[in-house]
C-alpha cells in the first residue's frame, strides 16, 4: 500500500496554549531544539534557567522564550542569537542558478584537488586566538576560507559542503521546532525507535485516517507506545470527546510523550485512563458471556493450529518504562537528561464512574491499538464488543504475524468486516537545485496495520 505522510498532516496545532497566538513560545512550553539539521535532537522546556549543552559550551534558553515556533538560531559564543545568513553564503547559492533560472553547469570539479592536510594554513592556536580576542563563529568560517589553498578550485556544490562542515563546528545552528504529532513521531523514529514501537510517521497518519479520528469523538485506546498514539488522538480532537487510555491489570502504561505536546488544561482533562476490567463489568449477561466463550474456544483452537507458540501476554511480564521530562535524542545509546524544569499539565486522570457508565452504554466511536508486547488477538477479542456497532478500529504492529492470526480469528468469529492488512511505504526525496532525486538513506519498513469495521454478531 503506497501513501504520502507529507500530503496528508497528521497532527492540527493545539488549542488553547497560553501565549496569544499559539505560534509564541511562552515560559513552560515545550519544544522540540534541532541542532544542526538533526544531528542532535532534544525536547527542552523553556524557562530562564534552563540551559543547553551545544559541544563544549553550556547557552542559556531565554533567548528563546517569546520567539515564533520555527526560529531559527545560531550559536554566538555562550549565547544563542537569531541566525542571519552572511552574504558570502547567499553568494554561493547564487551561483548555482544562471540568469534566466536554469542551473549552471560550471567546467570546475575536484579532480586536482588532494587532501594531504597542507591545504589550510590557519592553525589551532590561530583559531584560538582569535576566540579570545572575541571573534564568533561566522568569523572564523571566513578566515578558515580565506586561508584555504583549494577553496576557490572547488566546485560550487564543495564549496557549500565545506561551509556547512564548518558551520557545525564553530557556528551551530538551533532550530526551533514546536512538538507535535509529527516532529515529536518524527524525532523518536530517528533516534530512538524502540520507545514508540518502531511507528513511522506516516503509519501514525494512516492510523488516525483509518480509525477516523475526529472531533466530538469517544475514542477507545491501546497505548504501549510511551503515550504518543494518546498525544496524536488528543491533538486531532481539539478539546472535544476524550480519549480513553485503557490498560490492562491495575498499573496503567507510561504517557511520557503526551507531557511533551503543549496541551491546553481543557485537552488535557480529555485524556482520561480506564482499566479494561472496569470497561467490562457487568458489560454482558450470563448467556452472552456462554456464548462467546463457546466462540472463542473454537477461535483458540484454531489459533493453536496456525501458531502453536503463540501465547498470551501476562501483564505482570509487561514493563513500563519512565522517561524524564525532558529528554536528549542526540545518540540512541545514551539517556542525558538535558533541561528539568517546570511540570506541564498533568493528563490522564482516571475515568469518573459516570463517562464509564456512558461508553458502556453507547460504546466507543473507534478503537486504536498500539501494543508491540502483548499478543494481539486475546486483546482485541476482549475489547472491540465496547465499540457501538459499525465503529471503526486499527490496530499496529511491527510485525505481520500477530495482525494475521487477528484477522483470521476476527473471521472465524464473525466480529467484524472489511478487514485489511496493509503494510505503509514512503520515500523520502530530498529536493535542491539540480540534485533533487530520493533519499539516499530510506526507512525500508513502518509495520503493519490491520483495519475493519465492527459488526453486532447474530447471537446478540
Amino acid at each position: 500500500m503506497s501513501c504520502s505522510a507529507a500530503a496528508e498532516c497528521c497532527c492540527s496545532e493545539p488549542n488553547g496554549n497560553k501565549s496569544n497566538n499559539g505560534r509564541v513560545t511562552w515560559e513552560g512550553c515545550s519544544v522540540l531544539l534541532d541542532i544542526n539539521d538533526g544531528d542532535r535532537l532534544v525536547f527542552a522546556r523553556l524557562s530562564p534557567a534552563a540551559k543547553l549543552k551545544i559541544g563544549n559550551k553550556n547557552c542559556s534558553l531565554q533567548p528563546l522564550i517569546g520567539t515564533p515556533f520555527g526560529s531559527l538560531f545560531q550559536l554566538d559564543g555562550t549565547s544563542l542569537s537569531p541566525f542571519i545568513p552572511s552574504p558570502q553564503a547567499d553568494a554561493t547559492n547564487n551561483e548555482e542558478i544562471k540568469d534566466d533560472g536554469q542551473p549552471n553547469v560550471e567546467s570546475r570539479d575536484n579532480r586536482e584537488l588532494v587532501d594531504n592536510n597542507t591545504a589550510q594554513t590557519l592553525t589551532g592556536e590561530d583559531i584560538e586566538a582569535m576566540r579570545r580576542q572575541g571573534a564568533g563563529g561566522n568569523e572564523i568560517i571566513e578566515a578558515l576560507i580565506a586561508n584555504s589553498a583549494t577553496y576557490e578550485k572547488k566546485t560550487a556544490f564543495s564549496q557549500e559542503k565545506y561551509r556547512r562542515k564548518k558551520q557545525k563546528k564553530y557556528a551551530p545552528k538551533v532550530l526551533m521546532r514546536r512538538p507535535v504529532a509529527r516532529s515529536i513521531c518524527e524525532a523518536y523514529f530517528k533516534k530512538y525507535p524502540s520507545k514508540i514501537g518502531f511507528l513511522r510517521v506516516d503509519t501514525l497518519s494512516l492510523l488516525l485516517s483509518m480509525a477516523n479520528v475526529s472531533a466530538i469523538s469517544d475514542i477507545l485506546v491501546v497505548d504501549m507506545i510511551s503515550g504518543l498514539l494518546t498525544g496524536a488522538v488528543a491533538e486531532r480532537l481539539g478539546g472535544t470527546g476524550f480519549v480513553c487510555n485503557s490498560y490492562l491489570g491495575q498499573s496503567p502504561y507510561s504517557m511520557d510523550i503526551v507531557r511533551i505536546f503543549n496541551f491546553s488544561d481543557e485537552i488535557c482533562k480529555r485524556i482520561l485512563r480506564c482499566p479494561i476490567s472496569d470497561l467490562l463489568s457487568s458489560k454482558e449477561s450470563p448467556e452472552q458471556i456462554l456464548q462467546v466463550a463457546d466462540v472463542n474456544d473454537v477461535c483458540n483452537v484454531e489459533t493453536q493450529s496456525n501458531d502453536p507458540m503463540g501465547v498470551t501476554a501476562n501483564t505482570d511480564e509487561i514493563s513500563h518504562s519512565s522517561g524524564n521530562d525532558i529528554s536528549d535524542l542526540g545518540a540512541e545509546n545514551e539517556n542525558i537528561p538535558v533541561i528539568r524544569a517546570c511540570k506541564a499539565t498533568k493528563a490522564g486522570e482516571k475515568a469518573p464512574q459516570e463517562t464509564i457508565d456512558s461508553w458502556k452504554e453507547n460504546g466507543f466511536s473507534s478503537l486504536l491499538i498500539a501494543a508491540p508486547e502483548m499478543d494481539i488477538w486475546p486483546l482485541v477479542r476482549d475489547v472491540l464488543p465496547l465499540l457501538s456497532n459499525s465503529a471503526p478500529f486499527a490496530i499496529y504492529h511491527q510485525y505481520l504475524q500477530p495482525l494475521a492470526t487477528c484477522m483470521h480469528n476476527l473471521q472465524l468469529a464473525k466480529m467484524a468486516i472489511g478487514l485489511q492488512l496493509s503494510e505503509p511505504w514512503l520515500r523520502e526525496y530530498q529536493v535542491l537545485t539540480s540534485r533533487t532525486h530520493p533519499s539516499m538513506q530510506m526507512s525500508a519498513f513502518g509495520g503493519y496495520i490491520l483495519t475493519g469495521t465492527r459488526i453486532c454478531s447474530s447471537s446478540n
